[in-house]
């Protein structure tokens, strides 16, 4: 009797196991299409990518480390959030740190076309890393969301560069004190 009793429950534990191994999470479109994104993506020395749960690839962080312009010798970090409809909705992308930059505002909302009205599913993960890049390359002062940072560029420029060093620094400019970022 104590011998069935024991076959027993060693079919019951295997049969709780197979059960257990097969309630495995379901891999989502978004999720398949976040991995495809960034398994091609090629970032440079420039830029990396963090993943604070190593097991949601739906939301991680972006580091950029401009090498060149206005913004060389900064070091910026966004963070992105991945909704289930990627790649129909695009990421939503918020700058982490606060910076004087006429396309990001003061909250880190940024301001690229491909974020919002351009979006298209057949764009990738790719083409929004490589538009921030731009950002920091050639800000567009046509298209602001920091209207005074936009207006510095426009009429002085040499006093928006000094005001990008200032506030890169930790500094205030226009009563708007800034996160240091320089590394």
């Amino acid at each position: 009797m104590l011998k069935i009793w024991s076959m027993k429950q060693k079919q019951q534990q295997a049969e709780n196991a197979a059960a257990g191994g097969s309630k495995k999470k379901k891999i989502t479109a978004a999720q398949l299409r976040v991995q495809k994104d960034l398994s091609e993506l090629a970032l440079g020395s420039t830029m990396r990518t963090d993943f604070p749960d190593p097991d949601d690839i739906l939301n991680f962080i972006l580091t950029i480390d401009p090498d060149e312009g206005m913004y060389v010798g900064g070091r910026f970090s966004f963070s992105f959030a991945i909704n289930q409809n990627f790649p129909h909705d695009p990421p939503k992308v918020k700058c982490r740190e606060k910076i004087y930059h006429p396309n990001i505002d003061l909250e880190g909302n940024v301001c690229l076309n491909i974020l919002r009205e351009d979006w298209k599913p057949v764009l990738n993960l790719n083409a929004v890393i490589v538009g921030l890049q731009f950002l920091f390359l050639e800000p567009n002062a046509a298209d602001p969301l920091n209207k005074d940072a936009a207006e510095d560029l426009k009429t002085n420029r040499e006093s928006f560069k000094r005001n990008v060093r200032a506030s890169m620094a930790g500094g205030q400019v226009r009563k708007e004190r800034f996160d240091k970022v320089t590394k």
